[in-house]
């Protein structure tokens, strides 16, 4: 199957391959193993059949943008795909999204919030009553932090994000907080180190050691410089699967 974009004749899986050798290209240049690297495959707007590819070739994270379309595509992609949630989330659609795909979300990374954290933590609650080993589950969130102050980028500011991973540690027993994330300016590689320099607050914060956190930065343009100064989790979409379109959302 190949690409969406009529500019391209490359396959999913030869673009998914290219993606991880370059991945680990760039984890080994820093003295991180080849696997140290999270990659998740952004698949939002594209159809199930272009997601099937990825995991034929061995990829088993997805993330989405839309609430919705996770839910319909949780439902239709084998059980084993972990879904990472990387868009702006409601707080009136956190209990829906999180009861209908359970345990298959893996990470909530956009919380900036802790309303949203709430929100979440009593759905987790649900869910749990629904399993066999119940005390097992817990929904992995990131907090998402606002390194480049611009006004359209979500997040919570640098300045607060300790006190907000803090709050959300010690009142939301069914969440485990994995991480930062940031989308960060596009060409201010700046943002990363504020990403990297937000983490110790955080940590020290939790008594826990910094590696001990994820930090999800980097996408299709700047990946490699993400892991290169300290990622752990890239978001990697359109550099796989293509243009995206977005026709059908309206």
């Amino acid at each position: 199957m190949k690409m969406s974009s009529s500019t391209s004749d490359t396959s999913i899986a030869d673009a998914l391959e290219q993606v991880r050798a370059r991945v680990k290209d760039a984890s080994l240049s820093v003295g991180k193993g080849e696997n140290d690297v999270r990659l998740v495959a952004v698949s939002k707007t594209k159809p199930v059949e272009l997601l099937m590819e990825c995991y034929k070739s061995g990829q088993r994270r997805f993330g989405e943008n839309y609430a919705q379309e996770l839910t319909s595509k949780a439902e239709t992609m084998p059980d084993d795909v972990e879904w990472h949630f990387i868009g702006s989330l409601q707080s009136n659609k956190a209990a829906p999204l999180v009861k209908k795909v359970g345990t298959r979300l893996k990470v909530v990374e956009t919380v900036s919030s802790k309303k949203l954290a709430d929100k979440l933590d009593r759905a987790v609650i649900e869910v749990r009553k629904q399993l066999d080993n119940s005390d097992d589950y817990k929904l992995g969130i990131y907090i998402q932090v606002n390194t480049s102050m611009e006004e359209s980028k979500s997040g919570v500011e640098a300045k607060d994000a300790a006190s907000l991973a803090k709050d959300i540690a010690e009142s939301c027993p069914h969440l485990s907080l994995e991480g930062l994330m940031t989308i960060g300016a596009p060409g201010d590689f700046d943002c990363f180190d504020r990403l990297v320099d937000c983490r110790k607050e955080v940590a020290k914060s939790l008594g826990i050691v910094e590696e001990d956190l994820e930090l999800s930065m980097g996408m299709s343009g700047d990946f490699e410089e993400a892991i290169r100064r300290g990622a752990t989790n890239v978001r990697v979409g359109s550099t796989i699967f293509g243009a995206r379109d977005y026709s059908n959302l309206k």
